[in-house]
């Protein structure tokens, strides 16, 4: 199971920190809270035991063995961030760079800027290539501009689109569902009760994921696990809850950024798509009083080591408002030496007999120290290795942590009032 240190948040060690006191003080509103989660009936942490997802997966991905070289996902947002978070986390690092690999590649086409769209046309082959188009509204602009514009290629090149599309839409309503029903394209649900922020356990990112051979059952087990501690009203148990309230009694105390930062190339994009659950959950105008709060965390995301060398002289002398995460992973994989070519050379004797891991390792070690000396709250969550059932139980613990945030702080966590308005004056825009 996940681990939490939490040794650097007491005040004890960093005054800008917690008292023990502090920490438990919140801890008799898990019942409550939890409570008004169920009553919001989000289904974020039940959809996971649909067993009929899986095996519409797994059948339709079985239909399409040796099919494609190809799959294009369209999509933005929660439609797109989830399934490149899997990719990045449990595939090759360079996945795509391989001829011969058993499943086809995967890209996903997540803005609408010209230069990617055409940029992706000078590698794939329409007549090998399966485009997964995703919008939970199946109104989505930017996707339904890429989808209009692949079709259309694919139209004018004579292929077949019940056998080059799949949509991944409402299950009701929306454009997408209309022309899927109209003209037979295989369509799977996002859950009525599931925000697409929350989607990456769902049809949303589970399909991408199978069809490049990742093991969806491991990942939702993970997932399971941790949903079994968010539904705990035991205080120890309940790790989603802690890391809420730790987010809420640093935020009054003004840590109003929160910085994650995985000591894992393969993680990275787990900060990208924490990056969006955050901010647009929890910054809102207004509260359920429908008083105005303006409230919110700041996220930011890091990687290191690189980012020791980009952010921390900030993070380490400049404005102490900042809240820092660290993920660690205690295996990373094969252990890779680092041979000592100037064994005479006193700078360097440091790296005797050091492995890459173990480098890493340490100057995580140190970037936590240096912070702690400078009174930065910090905790590290530790996770074993990154495989699919410990991302399972990432997903699980900060998707938990943020719908128990959005009730400290009274608000509603699952709406996004501030997107929608952009969403419909750049259809006003575009209109004039």
């Amino acid at each position: 199971m996940i681990k939490f240190d939490l040794q650097n948040l007491y005040k004890i060690v960093v005054k800008h920190g917690l008292s023990k006191s502090d920490f438990k003080s919140k801890s008799n509103l898990i019942s409550d809270y939890l409570k008004k989660i169920h009553a919001r009936k989000q289904g974020f942490y039940s959809v996971i035991d649909d067993e009929n997802v899986i095996l519409g997966i797994n059948n339709f991905a079985k239909s399409l063995e040796g099919e494609f070289q190809d799959i294009v996902i369209l999509g933005i947002g929660g439609s797109a961030l989830g399934t490149i978070c899997l990719q990045q986390s449990l595939k090759h690092l360079f996945e795509n760079e391989f001829e011969e690999k058993g499943v086809p590649n995967l890209h996903v086409i997540d803005n609408i800027d010209p230069e990617l769209i055409s940029a992706i046309e000078d590698i794939i082959d329409y007549e090998k290539t399966l485009f997964i188009v995703v919008t939970k509204s199946g109104t989505t602009p930017e996707t339904l501009a890429q989808y209009f514009y692949f079709r259309k290629n694919c139209d004018d090149k004579n292929l077949d689109p019940k056998k080059h599309f799949v949509f991944i839409t409402d299950p009701k309503n929306g454009l997408l569902r209309k022309i899927g029903k109209l003209e037979g394209i295989k369509t799977f649900d996002v859950p009525e009760n599931v925000g697409g922020r929350f989607s990456v356990l769902t049809n949303v990112s589970l399909l991408p994921a199978k069809l490049i051979g990742i093991n969806i059952e491991e990942l939702l087990k993970g997932a399971k696990e941790m949903r079994d501690k968010f539904l705990s009203e035991k205080f120890e148990e309940n790790l989603p809850f802690k890391l809420a309230l730790i987010q809420f009694l640093l935020g009054k105390k003004g840590k109003i950024m929160d910085v994650l930062i995985p000591y894992s190339q393969r993680l990275i994009k787990f900060a990208d798509w924490y990056r969006q659950l955050l901010a647009e959950s929890i910054g809102k105008a207004k509260n359920e009083k429908r008083e105005t709060v303006n409230i919110g965390l700041t996220p930011i995301n890091a990687l290191g080591a690189t980012d020791q060398h980009s952010q921390s002289q900030l993070y380490n002398e400049g404005p102490n408002d900042k809240f820092f995460i660290f993920l660690n992973v205690e295996d990373l994989g094969g252990k890779i030496e680092i041979p000592n070519l100037s064994p005479n050379e006193e700078s360097v004797k440091f790296l005797h007999k050091v492995d890459f891991g173990k480098l890493l390792h340490i100057e995580m070690q140190g970037t936590i120290q240096a912070l702690t000396k400078n009174d930065r709250p910090n905790i590290i969550i530790t996770i074993p290795e990154v495989n699919e059932y410990y991302l399972g139980q990432l997903f699980m613990l900060f998707e938990g942590a943020i719908a128990f945030l959005g009730e400290f702080y009274g608000i509603n966590a699952f709406d996004q009032p501030g997107v929608e308005l952009s969403k419909i004056l750049t259809k006003e825009l575009l209109g004039k």
